[in-house]
Protein backbone atom coordinates (compact mmCIF):
# COMPACT_ATOMS: atom_id res chain seq x y z
CA UNK A 1 0.00 0.00 0.00
CA UNK A 2 2.72 2.46 0.96
CA UNK A 3 4.83 1.47 -2.05
CA UNK A 4 1.90 2.16 -4.38
CA UNK A 5 1.37 5.61 -2.87
CA UNK A 6 5.05 6.44 -3.25
CA UNK A 7 5.00 5.28 -6.87
CA UNK A 8 1.96 7.47 -7.59
CA UNK A 9 3.69 10.46 -5.98
CA UNK A 10 6.80 9.82 -8.06
CA UNK A 11 4.69 9.72 -11.24
CA UNK A 12 2.94 12.96 -10.30
CA UNK A 13 6.29 14.57 -9.51
CA UNK A 14 7.78 13.55 -12.84
CA UNK A 15 4.75 15.00 -14.69
CA UNK A 16 5.03 18.23 -12.74
CA UNK A 17 8.76 18.41 -13.39
CA UNK A 18 8.14 17.95 -17.13
CA UNK A 19 5.42 20.63 -17.16
CA UNK A 20 7.63 23.03 -15.23
CA UNK A 21 10.41 22.52 -17.76
CA UNK A 22 8.01 23.16 -20.66
CA UNK A 23 6.64 26.32 -19.02
CA UNK A 24 10.17 27.53 -18.38
CA UNK A 25 10.99 27.14 -22.08
CA UNK A 26 7.83 29.04 -23.05
CA UNK A 27 8.62 31.89 -20.67
CA UNK A 28 12.20 32.08 -21.98
CA UNK A 29 10.95 32.26 -25.58
CA UNK A 30 8.44 34.95 -24.63
CA UNK A 31 11.19 36.96 -22.96
CA UNK A 32 13.26 36.81 -26.15
CA UNK A 33 10.24 37.93 -28.18
CA UNK A 34 9.60 40.83 -25.78
CA UNK A 35 13.22 41.95 -25.99
CA UNK A 36 13.08 41.83 -29.80
CA UNK A 37 9.87 43.87 -29.83
CA UNK A 38 11.42 46.42 -27.49
CA UNK A 39 14.39 46.79 -29.83
CA UNK A 40 12.05 47.15 -32.81
CA UNK A 41 10.08 49.87 -31.02
CA UNK A 42 13.29 51.69 -30.11
CA UNK A 43 14.47 51.52 -33.72
CA UNK A 44 11.11 52.83 -34.95
CA UNK A 45 11.24 55.72 -32.50
CA UNK A 46 14.77 56.57 -33.61
CA UNK A 47 13.90 56.45 -37.30
CA UNK A 48 10.78 58.51 -36.69
CA UNK A 49 12.69 61.16 -34.78
CA UNK A 50 15.36 61.27 -37.49
CA UNK A 51 12.70 61.61 -40.17
CA UNK A 52 10.92 64.39 -38.30
CA UNK A 53 14.09 66.42 -37.93
CA UNK A 54 14.88 66.27 -41.67
CA UNK A 55 13.73 68.96 -44.09
CA UNK A 56 10.52 68.09 -45.94
CA UNK A 57 10.08 69.05 -49.56
CA UNK A 58 7.04 69.19 -51.81
CA UNK A 59 8.07 65.82 -53.26
CA UNK A 60 7.44 64.30 -49.85
CA UNK A 61 3.78 65.33 -50.10
CA UNK A 62 3.20 63.92 -53.59
CA UNK A 63 1.09 60.76 -53.57
CA UNK A 64 3.09 57.63 -54.46
CA UNK A 65 1.22 57.04 -57.76
CA UNK A 66 2.66 60.23 -59.32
Amino acid sequence: MLGKSIAELEIKFSHQDYLLDQLNKIVANQQLAIEKLQLDIRDLKLSQSEGASGQRTLEDDVPPHY
